[in-house]
């Protein structure tokens, strides 16, 4: 994937770049030369240390975004427009898997209906959202590319061992998402490719209750989980458009 004409011409945008993979990209994009600016979006960026440690970077600009709130996605977007015509990379890592009062259920028992719409207003909505208010900044004559961070639990072909309801569920629904939005986006945006992708695990506060049953071989780190999916966005097509990638580059079942 060539991003941009010349170098210091490419953009990109980080969605939930306060922390995880989200950040990983941020700290590894701020060092690849292809990108002239690297927007980095997240809820109270002013509260981001980790983020805000990378200042130095000129080319980085923070930006307050609240993914699951239209209005916010819009402000955002009007911020990046007077500044850039055109994105070229934007990576959507916004997830939640558990928080002090919601844990993966095990069983029927534990649905509550108020917990699976948070899984779902967290992991799917912010994703069509950002696919619509950011739609202008993807018409240009470059290449470009829309990945949003899945996950293979997510994938119904693959469910074999059933339980975390919310989490698979709202995953799947953030599947149908883009797959529906990469249809779209190649009628209006024929140079955009939309693609779901698999981390693996990766060691950082989401995945931290269930690594004691990871393979020490399979943990990975937010540093060697990013540049395996930065080798498979560089390596797309146009023909992968709607596409669902392991993080070790192979389809997924939807």
């Amino acid at each position: 994937m060539t991003f941009g004409k010349t170098l210091q011409q490419a953009n990109a945008l980080v969605v939930g770049a306060n922390r995880g993979i989200g950040l990983g990209f941020v700290q590894q994009l701020l060092q690849d030369e292809r990108f002239g600016t690297v927007f980095a979006a997240c809820r109270q960026p002013q509260t981001a240390h980790d983020l805000l440690a990378l200042q130095d970077y000129s080319q980085l600009v923070c930006l307050p975004m609240a993914a699951t709130q239209a209005t916010s996605i819009a402000a955002a977007v009007t911020q990046i427009q007077a500044q850039v015509t055109h994105l070229d990379l934007v990576i959507n890592c916004v997830g939640m898997l558990h928080q002090t009062d919601l844990q993966p259920e095990k069983s029927l028992r534990q649905i509550k209906a108020d917990q699976l719409l948070q899984y779902f207003q967290i992991n799917s909505i912010p994703a069509v959202l950002l696919a619509k208010h950011l739609q202008p900044l993807f018409k240009n004559s470059d290449r470009s590319v829309f990945a949003n961070i899945s996950a293979k639990i997510g994938s119904i072909e693959d469910n074999r061992l059933g339980g975390w309801y919310g989490y698979r569920a709202s995953k799947a629904a953030l599947n149908m998402f883009l797959k529906t939005i990469a249809i779209e986006y190649s009628r209006k945006t024929p140079h955009t490719t939309v693609v779901a992708l698999h981390p693996g695990t990766t060691a950082t506060q989401l995945s931290a209750p269930f690594q004691r049953h990871v393979p020490p071989d399979k943990l990975f780190s937010v540093e060697r989980t990013v540049k395996q999916l930065l080798t498979i966005i560089d390596g797309l097509a146009e023909a992968d458009n709607g596409s669902f990638f392991s993080w070790d580059g192979s389809r997924l079942p939807w």
